[in-house]
This record gives structure tokens, sequence and C-alpha cells, in this order.
């Protein structure tokens, strides 16, 4: 979303019927610089077997936004300045008697049968808050690089080691949400991070065990082009979620996971060069 902070925080462009017997909340924030990603993105949340409220947040002198927003049925609210600000805008504006929330780029896209999965795994565990399943890599044209599974460890290393629960595809419980305040938008980067941490002190986060999402790994991805602010503000959320004592501990583990995190993302980087090149 832009840095510049123009755009009116409560201007909602159009207002469309609830969608019937969603309770899903699913927040799009975009430029609107990519229509063809972002028409992926609402045909794939369209196309699941559990109908979602979705609700596009954009500047709205995008090309084709009013057009787009009106094409899946989608409330469409201004870009408020910051991606952080949109996601919490599109939320507040929004969330009623949704049960559950998340947010997707417009460079995201839920593979089929996510929502059926990740709401099961919400309503057989009520003491889990998040529900999280795999995450397939893909380039710009769609081809597979990577596919991260996350785990069902994954939640024990959060606080300390690699963040390895993919953020598109999850799924909040919507009062655990309100219980934590949203996003901090503090952040630039590893909002998602801090609000898994702040969420794992109230409940458990619980994996799915299938591929639920696929993000697209490209040139203008903001986690791919400013790496080290991403990697020193995970540090931060980290730091925020652990005890006065593991916090004077953390320079051990966190060059470490500094290292990985970088060996990781070459890896991703040389699979998606090895398949432009072929």
């Amino acid at each position: 979303m832009s840095e510049s902070g123009e755009g009116t925080i409560s201007t909602i462009a159009n207002v469309t019927q609830p969608t019937p017997g969603a309770e899903v909340l699913l927040v799009v924030a975009t430029l609107g610089r990519r229509p063809e990603y972002l028409r992926q993105t609402l045909v794939s949340i369209r196309s699941q077997d559990v109908p979602a409220e979705v609700v596009i947040v954009a500047p709205l002198d995008a090309p084709g936004i009013h057009e787009t927003a009106a094409e899946f049925g989608t409330r469409l609210l201004a870009d408020p300045g910051s991606l952080t600000k949109a996601i919490n805008l599109g939320v507040n504006e929004v969330l009623g008697a949704h049960r559950y929330v998340n947010w997707l780029n417009d460079d995201d896209l839920l593979e089929p049968g996510s929502l059926r999965a990740t709401v099961t795994a919400l309503e057989q565990d009520h003491a889990a808050v998040v529900a999280f399943g795999s995450c397939r890599y893909i380039d710009g044209t769609g081809r597979e690089l990577w596919i991260s599974k996350a785990g069902p460890w994954a939640p024990r290393v959060l606080s300390w080691g690699p963040d390895l629960i993919p953020q598109p595809g999850m799924l909040v419980r919507a009062d655990s949400w309100r219980a934590v305040n949203g996003l901090d938008e503090s952040y630039r980067l590893a909002f998602d991070l801090d609000l898994l941490l702040r969420l794992k002190r109230i409940g458990a986060l619980v994996d799915v065990g299938q591929v639920v999402s696929s993000f697209r790994w490209h040139a203008d991805s903001l986690t791919v082009d400013d790496r080290l602010t991403n990697i020193a503000e995970s540090e931060r959320a980290k730091r925020a979620a652990l005890s006065p004592m593991a916090r004077r501990l953390a320079w051990l583990w966190e060059a470490p996971v500094r290292v990985a995190t970088r060996q990781a993302a070459k890896e991703v980087n040389r699979r998606a060069m090895r398949l432009s090149a072929g």
C-alpha cells in the first residue's frame, strides 16, 4: 500500500450486501498495479466451498478497481496509506458476525479447499486461535518453486527461530483478533509475525496438514525486496515476546536464524532464476 499517507480512511467507495452465510472475512489489500494477479486472488477466494465476505482496500483511482470490486461483489475502501492500516481498516469497517478473519495481498492465492480445512480445524479445536497450513511458493507465471511445509512444530520455534507459519491461507478466530487489537501499525513488514506471537499468548496455533495457499515470489514482493528490514523487525517482534532473561540471551540464536533466512531466500531465488532461464 502507499507509504504517502494519502487516501481518506473512512471513505467507502461502494457498499454491497453481506455475503449470505459468510462466517469468514477476508481483506484484500492492493495498490491496483497488478490487476491480473488481483483477479486471480479473487477467483481463488470465490472458488472456495466456504463462503467468504471480501473487502478490497485500494487507491480509488487505480485503473479498473471499481469495476473489479463490482464484478466480484466486494466492498471497496480507500487506501489509508500503509499495508497494516489497510488491513486494520478493512477488518474494522466490515467485521460483524464473522467468526474468522484474515487478509490476502493481490499476489496471494488460496488453494482449493483452503477455507474448508482451516475453518474445520478451528471448529474442532476451541482452544485454537489460528489455523494454518503449508504454502506453495510460485513464480510470476504460477510455476511452483517450493512448498513451505510448516508442520505442527512451527509454533514451538516461533518465538526464537524462523517464522515457518505462512500468513497467506491461515485463518484467525475473530474474537482473538479483537482481543489482541489486530495488527500493530508500527511494523512495515513483520506485522504478521508480531500478530502470531501475540495470538500465541492466548491460544493454540494449529496446523491443518495440507497446502492451503500460494505465495507469488517476484521482484517487487515486499518481503523479497527489503529482506534486511524484515529481519530487523522480526527480531524486534520476537524479543518483545520473550521473557526478560531470554531477551538478554537472544543474540545467541539471532545470528544463525538470520543466516538460515537468507539462505532460504537465496534458494527460492535460485529456483526462480532456473525456471526463468528454462
